[in-house]
């Protein structure tokens, strides 16, 4: 069993920061943004074409 409930999947940018973050429990997907870490930062949940939240098989986090 995977100890961690959220687990970074994709990672770009030092500045301009992207980050997808996956729940392991549900497998929803979150996309963090920020143009500096140290000033805030957004979350939301990823959502395809139809507005429905991306989900990652909860299998494949761990």
């Amino acid at each position: 069993m995977n100890d961690k409930r959220f687990v970074e999947t994709y990672s770009q940018g030092a500045t301009n920061v992207r980050k997808i973050i996956v729940d392991t429990q549900t497998g929803v997907n979150y996309l963090l943004a920020s143009s500096s870490m140290t000033s805030g930062c957004g979350l939301t949940v990823l959502t395809d074409q139809n507005g429905k939240p991306v989900i990652t098989p909860v299998n494949e986090t761990k």
